[in-house]
């Protein structure tokens, strides 16, 4: 069958119809890699603050055993003879 304008006309919008389909795939994948890369930018903050808070408790826990072992120190020394 020889073309018509037709034929022509249909593969022409048919070419632009996947053209639009096709930019909107492509929309689509950059709006879920932009998604992605705000939730792991999210993550490296959450993490963050969760090790600053952990150094945090450490140091305290840290102190605090030094005050102990300090005060276990004193308690035997008050009662050795010597």
């Amino acid at each position: 069958m020889p073309d018509t304008p037709d034929t022509i006309t249909d593969t022409t919008s048919d070419t632009r119809d996947d053209t639009i389909a096709g930019a909107t795939a492509d929309t689509a994948a950059v709006d879920r890699i932009d998604a992605a890369i705000a939730r792991i930018e999210a993550a490296i903050t959450a993490r963050a603050r969760s090790g600053d808070a952990l150094a945090k408790r450490h140091a305290a826990l840290k102190a605090r055993m030094a005050e102990a072992v300090a005060a276990l120190d004193d308690v035997i020394t008050r009662g050795s003879p010597n």
